[in-house]
């Protein structure tokens, strides 16, 4: 392999301009320098930054992924559609955590304007009423000027291309499955305070309750996406006896949390009560968990093969189909 020494005597140009050409500099060099410079280490086998290619082309083969929390599971299934359809046309896949911060999306989304980003997909739900939110749209406009596509996988108000699930309808969906097994008493696990999927979670619970004439018996508990948070939920229910006659949880990490608290204090899962959660994620298998399934994984290669297919660059909204997945954890209900 040749040395940048070599690279910079072949291209006619300094060592200090060569290097500042393939570490990505923003040192003012033409393009033609930079692109006969990138083109001799080419030949040489020298090879230069993605940057440096990036800074020539102004775009790179690189996708930014967005994600609320990266120790989520949702995320990691949503992160295998996308850099699936990435890696088989030549891109890579750059996966950032937000930690549920908008300003953290917003810096994020710069750091992949400076990196020339193909494009950045939002896969976190975003805020309820949230101040932050005309900032991060500025920010998603000015990245579309430079040329970085965007798309979201949640429904944010970004002015970029929407691809989704509906979640309102799966917990809908999922509550009238437990309706139509003769649960009347159900208790609902909520997410994150303050998260859009959350209240979209809540409103399908909540409207499928009032639909069914039972929404005296509806019952919303604080929680979270997590296991401990469905686990001290249920802990709560078994301390307040009599327990309702289902819970459903608004997603399976959360449903697991509490299937195991009930497991634990000897409480049979079904034949007491049953238990349901949101998403179909590995887990949720392993365990039985009656659930929704979204399409995490088809959301996230639907959203890469837009950005890679130069596909319309409007707020357009795709809705992708959600199915139910009965399992064992929920059972027709005896009288008790």
């Amino acid at each position: 392999m040749s040395s940048l020494v070599e690279v910079a005597k072949a291209a006619g140009v300094s060592v200090s301009t060569a290097s500042r050409v393939l570490n990505g500099s923003d040192h003012p060099i033409s393009a033609a320098t930079k692109a006969r410079v990138i083109a001799t280490a080419e030949r040489l086998g020298y090879s230069p930054s993605a940057l440096a290619r990036a800074l020539v082309s102004r775009s790179s083969r690189l996708l930014g992924v967005l994600v609320s929390d990266i120790m989520n599971p949702y995320f990691s299934v949503i992160a295998r559609g996308v850099d699936d359809v990435a890696s088989r046309a030549g891109y890579a896949t750059m996966l950032s955590n937000v930690d549920r911060r908008t300003t953290t999306e917003i810096n994020r989304l710069q750091t992949m304007r400076d990196y020339r980003a193909a494009g950045v997909i939002f896969a976190g739900s975003g805020h309820v009423d949230d101040p932050h939110e005309p900032e991060l749209a500025k920010a998603v406009r000015q990245a579309r000027e430079q040329g970085i596509r965007t798309v979201s996988l949640t429904m944010r108000g970004l002015g970029c291309p929407t691809v989704t699930a509906d979640s309102r309808t799966a917990a809908y969906d999922i509550t009238d499955h437990l309706v139509s097994l003769g649960h009347r008493r159900i208790a609902f696990i909520e997410g994150p305070p303050g998260m859009i999927a959350t209240r979209q979670r809540r409103e399908g619970f909540l409207a499928c309750m009032s639909d069914a004439d039972l929404a005296e018996s509806a019952q919303c508990l604080p929680g979270g996406f997590d296991y401990e948070s469905g686990h001290a939920a249920a802990l709560r229910l078994i301390a307040r006896p009599p327990l309702p006659d289902a819970i459903l949880a608004a997603n399976d990490e959360a449903a697991v949390g509490a299937l195991n608290a009930l497991r634990q204090a000897r409480i049979d899962v079904p034949g007491e009560i049953s238990v349901a959660g949101i998403d179909d994620l590995r887990v949720a298998r392993f365990v039985g968990l009656t659930t929704v399934s979204l399409p995490l994984y088809e959301m996230g290669a639907m959203a890469a093969r837009h950005i890679i297919d130069g596909g319309p660059d409007e707020a357009t909204t795709t809705i992708l189909s959600h199915r139910l997945i009965p399992r064992e954890t929920t059972a027709r209900r005896s009288d008790r």
